[in-house]
């Protein structure tokens, strides 16, 4: 087992990598930007390196700086969280180079499954159900037209190195396909320095359903469940839950089967997500997270199991303690991204916590990492808390989460905590009536 890790991340992700190797017995290292100096992250590991300035670029996403942290405090790893170097196969090399187990898979199934072309083309080859498309990138003008009169309207376009909605365009007919095809290279050449774009049929009402896999990197996987994250705005996730009140167990039993089976013959090592839309009753693999996910907690209530012990066990060379016999889900979880954004407009609001509460008793798990005084910095992802329930049954944890909500305050910067008291409100939410539009025609329908 490793005696010492560093986590290359900050806010609650890397406050909540530190609590479990604290429970572990292993010493922690927290990594910093100018701007987090007083950061709970901080404060909480057992020791600090100051990386570099407030820009991510030249400290949270800085390489060399990251390395040279690890080499003066003697840490044998790296726990990467989630967003930053997490699925960056460059930094996995560079570290398993200077003798540092990169906590996570291997190089290869990073670079196979961050190209949605190479990943889509694996998957196939493992019976997991694709969307279909254009056979791999879609060139040119000429060959976009030739694939969506074959595919057939609406389609839609995305960038093969993208995430985040960027680079993704939906086309609704022939005359739009040129100038959208345009645009989606342009942004994807800005944002990942790669303009490839592949083709896929755009589905109406889809539901967006993941499902959580987990290697032992020797052929041995499981899957533990899925994860309901329809509620989008902007293709950014905001509300999540297991179990999916529109998939039923067995379907559930039947992709994830399908998943793990894949993981094991790709001998894929740690955690990991295959997502999916899902329409008609059928499954549609859209991309695989190699790390693990912002809404990884709710799928830890319900099965309870520590997905970041089970992660830093298989690097540190132990045998992974899941097995499918074992893992049966139990009760409903609902996870809300507490973000500090000013509504409607949804625009950072950076300040100062002037005043913060955590909801609590039975089924309440709250992620974050503010405090009274902490300084939310404006340079960073928005997100400041995740709220977390978990009860017997879908109908009360709604009134639990209702009543977190209520419990949770934060003063001295805007989020967006009342806008989960609306949205738990509707009928559509009450009764799992919700596809992956339904949220961005709700913000619609309020805004006139």
């Amino acid at each position: 087992m490793f005696k010492k890790i560093l986590i290359a991340n900050r806010g609650e992700i890397a406050l909540r990598v530190i609590r479990t190797c604290k429970e572990m017995g292993i010493k922690t290292v927290a990594v910093y930007s100018q701007a987090d100096v007083d950061a709970m992250h901080v404060r909480m590991a057992d020791e600090s390196v100051c990386i570099g300035p407030a820009d991510s670029m030249k400290s949270y996403l800085s390489i060399p700086s990251i390395i040279s942290a690890c080499e003066i405090t003697g840490s044998e790893a790296v726990h990467p969280g989630y967003g930053f170097l997490s699925e960056n196969a460059n930094f996995a090399e560079i570290l398993a180079d200077h003798g540092i187990k990169f906590i996570g898979p291997s190089v290869s199934h990073i670079n196979t499954m961050g190209d949605k072309i190479n990943a889509k083309a694996q998957m196939e080859t493992f019976n997991v159900p694709c969307v279909p498309g254009s056979n791999g990138e879609v060139k040119n003008v000429n060959d976009a037209h030739i694939t969506a009169k074959k595919i057939g309207f609406p389609v839609l376009l995305k960038a093969a190195a993208g995430g985040g909605g960027i680079g993704m365009k939906i086309v609704s007919s022939e005359d739009q396909l040129e100038t959208l095809f345009l645009q989606a290279k342009s942004e994807a050449k800005k944002s990942f320095n790669d303009d490839t774009i592949y083709m896929e049929k755009y589905l109406e009402k889809p539901r967006h359903i993941e499902i959580q896999i987990f290697g032992d990197g020797k052929g041995k996987a499981v899957h533990l469940g899925e994860r309901d994250c329809s509620l989008q705005r902007r293709h950014q996730k905001v509300l999540e839950e297991t179990p999916s009140p529109g998939v039923t167990p067995d379907e559930v039993k039947k992709i994830g089967k399908i998943c793990s089976d894949a993981v094991s013959k790709m001998k894929y090592e740690g955690a990991g997500t295959i997502e999916f839309l899902y329409e008609n009753r059928e499954f549609f693999f859209i991309e695989m997270n190699t790390r693990l996910q912002v809404e990884h907690p709710i799928t830890e209530a319900v099965f309870g199991v520590d997905l970041v012990k089970e992660q830093i066990r298989v690097a540190s060379g132990m045998d992974m303690a899941l097995s499918q016999e074992t893992l049966k889900p139990q009760g409903h979880a609902i996870e809300c991204r507490i973000n500090a954004e000013r509504l409607p407009s949804f625009s950072p609001s950076p300040g100062n916590i002037k005043e913060f509460h955590s909801p609590g008793g039975i089924g309440i798990r709250m992620d974050s990492a503010i405090y009274n005084g902490f300084k939310v910095p404006p340079f960073y992802d928005s997100l400041i808390g995740k709220l977390v329930v978990h009860a017997d049954s879908r109908s009360l944890a709604i009134s639990r989460l209702s009543r977190a909500l209520d419990e949770l305050i934060i003063d001295g910067v805007h989020t967006t905590m009342d806008l989960f008291k609306e949205i738990i409100d509707e009928e559509d939410f009450k009764s799992g009536e919700y596809n992956i539009h339904w949220l961005e025609h709700w913000l619609s329908d309020k805004v006139q």
